[in-house]
């Protein structure tokens, strides 16, 4: 019998992943695996762990950039209502991590709520934003975290205190667990004064950003004491294209494509990035997006 027979009416098979994700380009899933419930889901993962299947949880879409030939593996994505809701209690939430973050961190700007206006115009899930401790300049949503609800990949339920996650820039030790919810500690302030700083920062984003375009957010990671964005700049590479993939001149961290753009002209170009970057500055940059190839190691990771 195959292993997900039971789960016919949640998986699809040899699915197109290239519109679920920012940059619009990609391969097939394998299974694309869309649970309604946390059991359902626990029970996939332990039989796809027990047949050797990888796994990979994929979000918004953004961060992500699919390989040409697809992913031969099951892929998760959590935008059921089941995993989309929010309990409160005072100032601390419970948050499915299927929650937009975009509009979760509006609303709560507006309610007076201290922590998320940090993430102003971040596209990312709730369980995408905590796996990568997503943030900037300005905060990231660590700072407010206290707890993940997940499943390792032989489907147990575990909850991880925030110091387990072993945040850092742009990482956590979550590795291939599926999250399910993150508890999330605001502090109370003028609604007013909240709202207004969220509408800065996400003013700041449109005017330095590239949001209007085909990207995948930033593709390196800033090294210590830099500016992914500025080396790149310095080294002469706005502009800079490979096929339809080009170095963004209005940022230069930010990858933008065109309808007709390949996982192969993106890659390419990030090659070339990290070989003239290091050639200029003796840096070699590191990805922030994550690259899903066919057979993903990474994705075995328990």
């Amino acid at each position: 019998m195959n292993w997900w027979r039971e789960f016919e009416a949640n998986i699809q098979q040899d699915a197109p992943l290239a519109p679920l994700t920012w940059f619009r380009v990609g391969g097939c899933a394998r299974f694309l695996f869309r649970p309604n419930s946390v059991s359902t889901l626990s029970l996939a993962l332990q039989r796809a762990y027990h047949e050797g299947v990888p796994v990979r949880v994929l979000g918004a879409g953004a961060n992500v950039l699919v390989s040409d030939a697809g992913f031969d593996g099951m892929v998760v994505k959590l935008n059921h209502p089941v995993f989309r809701t929010v309990s409160w209690q005072a100032t601390t939430a419970q948050v499915g991590s299927g929650v937009d973050l975009m509009p979760f961190s509006r609303k709560c700007s507006e309610r007076g709520l201290v922590g998320l206006e940090c993430l102003a115009g971040v596209p990312a899930t709730i369980g995408g934003a905590i796996r990568m401790n997503a943030g900037g300049s300005a905060g990231e949503i660590g700072a407010i975290l206290r707890s993940v609800r997940l499943l390792r990949l032989d489907g147990m339920l575990e909850t991880w205190p925030v110091d387990r996650l072993q945040l850092g820039y742009r990482t956590s030790a979550i590795g291939g667990c599926v999250i399910i919810s993150g508890e999330l500690v605001f502090d109370a302030d003028d609604p007013i004064v909240v709202a207004n700083r969220y509408e800065t920062l996400f003013q700041q984003k449109q005017r330095t950003q590239p949001l209007a375009d085909r990207s995948a957010g930033c593709i390196f990671k800033n090294p210590q004491g830099s500016k992914a964005g500025q080396l790149i700049d310095s080294a002469g590479l706005k502009g800079t294209r490979v096929g339809e993939a080009v170095v963004s001149t209005q940022h230069a961290n930010f990858i933008v494509t065109s309808p007709h753009a390949c996982a192969s002209d993106i890659l390419t170009l990030i090659e070339l990035i990290q070989q003239r970057v290091a050639a200029v500055h003796g840096i070699r940059l590191q990805r922030e997006i994550e690259v899903w190839e066919p057979v993903d190691q990474e994705a075995l990771v328990a």
